[in-house]
């Protein structure tokens, strides 16, 4: 298996002794309520008051601060003790280093909300989503045969930490990716997957004389049109309503460019082939195919590769039941056998995004 030098060490070699080892292990064991524990924390704003008294307080103290019984703060913060968000010193509570990242990372802070709020409780069903292919935890919101036909009809919390999560992380990539995109100059755009319009927008404002297509479900072009009814550039938005994961459906022609933007870890090799096949088949010798993924192998620093491979899960469980965030060499077979070629890669675009740029063979 091929990694990035940030990876290869930690990936294949231990990194714990004994003693830290069976502590990890009482760390996973009890993971669940850890999360919980710590989410509350934020929640009643503890975190936030340590933050303000960087002296410490007593139990007490955040008691009455925080308007929560005696009981109830006594139990979360001895439980973060343990857990290594908070401190004590001469019976007063401070904030550690872990809990001060969970305060004030937004990523951290996205992370969590989607972990709570889309995942959390479709989790339960993830040995049935293993072991029947679907997508099982999604019954806790809705008899849908993947999360994205259901997406507008979710609960508007679970909707908002969806598109936060999503949006995150795309969104700090588009400018660099733009630049990339752009340098072919393409008068006209298909975007693959293109969900509320977000990417679409970037290109209407960047080059005014380009127009795009988004291509998805048609539910999803509704919420487009809603979200860029209005804005300038939005008469050079145009929606082309279809189910991807029908291999009868073609792919539009006359397209300079084609983009699909964390759009691929939402299929199955056998789907992601089929989608990338077709592409292909609609594109000129002059088109370009641009692919923008978080692949799991490709980042930085390990933190990032730690998240993506858990965010698998969540596409096992509730999304659809057989995609994943993808290993670079994994697509790459995909790209090939649809009759494509990699002809460049950029990497750390963001925060861990990688443009992979095809032409046909």
């Amino acid at each position: 298996m091929n990694l990035f030098p940030s990876l290869q060490k930690r990936y294949s070699e231990e990194q714990f002794s004994a003693a830290e080892a069976q502590r990890m292990a009482q760390e996973i064991a009890f993971g669940p309520i850890v999360f919980q524990v710590s989410r509350l924390m934020l929640k009643f704003g503890i975190f936030e008051l340590l933050a303000e008294k960087r002296e410490g307080l007593t139990l007490n103290e955040i008691s009455e601060h925080r308007k929560l019984s005696r009981y109830a703060a006594q139990v979360l913060l001895e439980a973060s003790l343990s857990i290594g968000t908070v401190l004590i010193k001469d019976d007063k509570y401070t904030l550690s280093k872990v809990g001060w990242f969970l305060l004030n990372d937004e990523m951290a802070r996205i992370n969590m909300n989607f972990n709570h709020d889309v995942n959390y409780l479709g989790l339960f069903n993830l040995e049935e989503a293993l072991l029947n292919g679907k997508p099982e935890g999604l019954k806790v919101f809705g008899e849908w045969p993947t999360i994205y036909e259901g997406l507008s009809k979710l609960p508007k919390n679970v909707q908002k930490s969806w598109f936060d999560f999503d949006h995150f992380y795309s969104d700090n990539s588009f400018s660099q990716a733009l630049e990339i995109v752009f340098a072919n100059s393409p008068r006209t755009l298909l975007d693959v997957g293109g969900n509320t319009g977000r990417w679409a927008m970037k290109c209407v404002e960047f080059d005014t004389g380009v127009d795009v297509t988004i291509m998805d479900l048609p539910q999803q072009l509704e919420l487009m049109k809603k979200q860029t009814s209005g804005q300038s550039g939005s008469d050079r938005i145009h929606g082309h309503g279809c189910n991807l994961l029908d291999k009868d459906v073609p792919f539009p022609r006359g397209f300079d460019a084609i983009w699909m933007s964390q759009f691929l870890d939402c299929f199955s090799e056998e789907e992601a082939t089929s989608i990338l096949s077709r592409a292909a088949a609609s594109m000129e010798k002059s088109s370009f195919l641009y692919i923008m993924e978080t692949f799991w192998d490709r980042q930085k620093f390990e933190t990032a590769a730690y998240c993506l491979t858990l965010t698998s899960l969540y596409f096992t469980a509730l999304a659809n039941g057989n995609s994943k965030m993808y290993h670079s060499d994994d697509m790459i077979r995909c790209i090939k056998a649809a009759g494509l070629e990699v002809t460049g890669i950029y990497d750390g675009l963001g925060l861990g995004h990688s443009i992979m740029v095809c032409k046909r063979i």
